[in-house]
């Protein structure tokens, strides 16, 4: 019938086939050996300590005793075999410990998104990156100096555009003004000072936030915090924005000067046009070297033709000083958006930076979450089975 079965195989084949059948064959006819002389140990260890139990008056639990005659027959340590299984025990439950653990500090990345939130995280990285979200808090508050820098910049620059329109108009009445009767200067007049009283107005009204720098008393210098940073040594330097008020105010209350005074109240000599302190008022229908005018309060009624023509010369340089203020306001203005530009992006690398310190992954994280819980799963499962098999050892001494 065997040969029947290996028919058609390769004869090597079969003879290792049936080489190996005999050796299982052998194996197993020794190992049932093993158990019949273990068996016959217990046997004999139990007429032993039978007989011994014969000489003693208090009987004990044949059972038990059988259970540590089993024990150290078959196991192949003996009595060994509860230690190690206690120690295999002991060393599943710290596994399990130390993957609760781990699952909590993920857990607690995870729900704050920092990989360092405390200083015993780690200690340089918190100190950096604590010093530098101060110092970006900083920035923000730069930020936003620079932001009320720029809207009181854009009002002026705004109030000086309408007193530019407004000096033009003037300039152009003033011209009319030349050649023209008394009745006729006199209706020209009316209009040049309804323009004067609108220029005063709109200086005072150039206002943001209690600054006037169209509009002042006394007020000379006046600066925008623009920049926050620290040298090699940590100490904090801030930067700014120097404004020149002196170079760009029209009025000026504490004034006593012509030449400290505003672009329109400050005397100008009719033969320059410039500010100068020599400069007085005029007597109208008189030439005077020193003849001086000023727009906020120019007057083409009495004035003879010549002296009309030193007040447009006056009118024309106060206009090309009102333009190169406007210009300097304007570059401010530009100067203040770069710069608040670069601040917003200095705030977003300081960002990126202290992200990259602290800051979880939180894609490997919640990789990590994963495994960490399935460890937790698997520590709880060894730790039963190890349990379980001290239990069933324990079993064996019970009566």
């Amino acid at each position: 019938m065997n040969q029947h079965r290996y028919q058609g195989m390769n004869p090597a084949f079969v003879k290792r086939i049936r080489e190996q059948r005999r050796l299982d064959e052998r194996q197993q006819r020794a190992l049932s050996k093993q158990r019949e002389r273990q068996h016959a140990r217990v046997l004999r260890e139990m007429s032993r300590r039978n007989a011994r139990r014969e000489k003693q008056t208090a009987p004990k639990d044949i059972r038990a005793e059988y259970a540590v005659i089993t024990v150290r027959s078959f196991c192949p340590v003996g009595m060994d075999t509860i230690e190690r299984v206690a120690r295999e025990n002991g060393m599943t439950a710290a596994a399990l410990i130390g993957d609760n653990r781990n699952l909590a500090v993920v857990q607690q990345r995870i729900s704050t998104g920092f990989r360092v939130g405390e200083a015993k995280d780690n200690a340089a990285y918190w100190s950096i990156a604590t010093t530098m979200r101060s110092d970006n808090k900083i920035l923000s508050t730069v930020q936003d100096s620079l932001g009320l820098g720029a809207s009181r910049i854009d009002t002026a620059y705004t109030s000086m555009e309408n007193a530019l329109t407004l000096v033009d108009e003037i300039k152009q009445k003033v011209l009319a003004a030349i050649g023209m009767s008394e009745d006729n200067k006199e209706k020209i007049q009316a209009e040049i000072s309804a323009y004067q009283s609108q220029l005063r107005s709109t200086a005072r009204t150039a206002n943001f936030s209690g600054v006037n720098w169209l509009y002042v008393d006394g007020l000379s210098q006046d600066k925008i915090i623009s920049a926050f940073t620290r040298d090699q040594t940590g100490a904090i330097l801030l930067g700014s924005i120097d404004i020149d008020v002196d170079a760009i105010k029209l009025y000026d209350e504490a004034a006593t000067t012509n030449t400290t005074m505003g672009i329109l109240e400050g005397l100008r000599l009719g033969t320059t046009g410039e500010r100068n302190n020599s400069a007085t008022d005029p007597t109208p229908g008189t030439v005077a070297a020193t003849d001086g005018y000023a727009v906020d309060t120019l007057d083409v009624v009495g004035f003879s033709d010549d002296q009309i023509r030193q007040m447009l010369t006056v009118v024309d340089i106060t206009l090309a000083e009102m333009t190169e203020a406007a210009t300097a306001i304007g570059a401010i203005k530009r100067r203040i958006d770069i710069q608040k530009e670069y601040t917003s992006k200095l705030m977003d690398s300081i960002d990126r930076g202290v992200g990259q310190l602290v800051d979880a992954d939180m894609n490997r994280e919640s990789t990590r979450l994963q495994a960490l819980q399935v460890q937790q799963q698997l520590g709880i499962q060894s730790l039963s089975i190890a349990n379980s098999n001290a239990q069933n050892i324990l079993l064996l001494f019970q009566g």
